[in-house]
């Protein structure tokens, strides 16, 4: 039976046929330096060995919940799933294939315990093959000044690697169900009506870059659906763009037809 005390942290973790990651990814917040929370892992219709190694873990701690989607729902809705039984005062996301150090919550519950003013925060990763091997630090700016000048650029944040006051963000709609792959860019933009950003200095996640991430599979749905989110932005949520974001929006978009998706990345990467 899980505890009714009210833990301080809600960590959310969807996963979907990752049994050969997800045990490295449960144990990494397991053996987190901050203990206070409960562990959201829905298994969204796997048809692998996930499911039965979730149970497993669930069996030997309690903080553990695991919950099972009767068919394959998708990340966002699979997401707003676990934030409608999220009982913490933050909410941590987690991807199953990732893995996070052992004082993430600990750094994280801390910034956003000393800044009531923000409403979510990340930090820096690194990105990682699928062995897990590193292959490059990816920083992000740290105060909502910076972020919001580049906005327009990029995400501002790694969404396995934020944190989130669970009120502002079930205030916010949460995720919309309709822009899976860029639900995170979009909900930012919501999000930031109401609170400030910011991201630490620490390398908080490593990240793994697989053949079946979005960006490997879905690259020119998300690309669109990514220039859809910054046209939103600016005309149901009133942001405005500087020159420089309208100059690298028009860019942005002719290079969708002459450009490789390939080279945009190492590109993007290279300039970032």
């Amino acid at each position: 039976m899980k505890s009714e005390i009210v833990p301080k942290v809600s960590i959310l973790m969807p996963a979907y046929n990752v049994q050969d990651y997800v045990a490295q990814a449960i144990e990494s917040m397991l053996c987190q330096t901050f203990r206070d929370f409960e562990f959201i892992i829905i298994d969204d219709g796997s048809i692998d060995n996930s499911w039965d190694i979730i149970q497993e873990y669930a069996k030997k701690d309690d903080r553990i919940v695991a919950l099972k989607n009767e068919a394959n729902y998708k990340i966002c809705k699979t997401l707003n799933r676990g934030i409608d039984i999220a009982r913490g005062k933050y909410l941590v996301r987690m991807d199953a294939d990732d893995w996070s150090y052992p004082y993430r919550l600990e750094k994280q519950v801390k910034f956003m315990d000393k800044n009531p003013e923000i409403g979510v925060s990340g930090g820096r990763i690194m990105v990682c093959d699928k062995d897990m091997r590193c292959m490059h630090i990816r920083e992000y700016k740290l105060n909502d000044k910076e972020i919001r000048k580049r906005m327009f650029f990029y995400n501002p944040f790694c969404h396995p690697a934020t944190i989130w006051r669970s009120d502002i963000l079930k205030n916010s709609s949460c995720f919309n169900e309709m822009l899976y792959d860029v639900e995170d860019y979009d909900l930012y933009f919501r999000m930031g009506r109401m609170s400030k950003f910011a991201n630490l200095p620490d390398i908080l996640v490593k990240y793994r870059i697989s053949e079946n991430s979005v960006s490997s599979v879905r690259a020119h749905r998300q690309e669109r659906l990514t220039l859809y989110v910054r046209l939103k932005a600016i005309i149901e949520y009133g942001y405005r763009m500087d020159l420089k974001s309208m100059l690298y929006l028009g860019g942005q978009y002719i290079s969708m037809f002459i450009m490789p998706y390939k080279f945009k990345v190492w590109l993007f990467n290279q300039f970032r």
